[in-house]
């Protein structure tokens, strides 16, 4: 049986600033059902309020307190470490760390930061990783769809930072198992009672297959025709859109 579920959000639940047809029904039904949601992005350009308040401006009636993203994640793991971290992030959540920045720094923090991906910016990076610090990842997703159009996220960058640094990353954000787990812990559900459904075959459905929760690919926002293989085999399953998936769990 399954009681609880993690869903993400661009792609799965809208696209753009407009919600995917059938997405609110598809979540009244759940709460009809009174099976637990919890929602899970790896989105580290925002915070976590200015993402509710673009669900609210949709329509669709999102708790803050449900809702998990890297950059929270990121937070809690330098100050439970008390690590200063040297950011490498998007403009928008450094307010995020302000209380947590210093000198020098013992840690390099990597978010999805757009046209702040320079090569000095990067270089930076990568002598500071020399110098010893590690590497934390809010994510390590290849791409995003932006205006329509696949844009390259933070896993390329962290990939060129690892291998000129020759080191592992520490991620975050998916498909860490600990990000998915974090949700799951707050259903109170063993993870084999909890399904997630997303967009993205490797970060949302087989990170959760491998964290132990079962795994919905949906065939919307940055689905690619063949995604198919890359979840099936593991056990995952495909439908064509967030209400499909729903009228499977129920």
């Amino acid at each position: 049986m399954i009681h609880g579920v993690l869903i993400d959000l661009e792609g799965v639940l809208y696209v753009g600033g407009y919600p995917l047809p059938g997405a609110r029904e598809a979540l009244l039904s759940l709460r009809a059902a009174g099976i637990p949601v919890r929602f899970v992005t790896n989105s580290s350009r925002t915070t976590r309020g200015a993402i509710i308040d673009r669900l609210a401006r949709m329509g669709l009636d999102v708790s803050i307190e449900h809702l998990f993203t890297p950059v929270v994640a990121a937070r809690n793991y330098l100050a439970e470490r008390k690590l200063t971290p040297h950011l490498l992030v998007h403009s928008n959540i450094r307010g995020e760390f302000a209380d947590l920045l210093g000198s020098p720094p013992g840690a390099v923090l990597l978010g999805d930061a757009g046209s702040a991906f320079d090569y000095e910016a990067l270089n930076q990076c990568f002598r500071l990783l020399l110098d010893g610090m590690p590497l934390l990842a809010m994510g390590s997703n290849r791409y995003f769809r932006d205006d329509g159009e696949l844009s390259l996220d933070i896993g390329p960058f962290v990939a060129a930072l690892e291998y000129a640094a020759e080191l592992e990353a520490v991620v975050l954000g998916k498909p860490a198992s600990d990000f998915f787990l974090a949700a799951v812990d707050s259903l109170e559900l063993p993870p084999q009672d909890v399904i997630m459904i997303g967009d993205d075959a490797e970060m949302d459905v087989r990170g959760a297959l491998a964290a132990g929760l079962r795994g919905v690919l949906v065939r919307t926002g940055k689905y690619r025709s063949g995604d198919e293989a890359k979840v099936e085999p593991h056990g995952g399953r495909v439908f064509d859109d967030l209400d499909a998936a729903v009228d499977y769990i129920l």
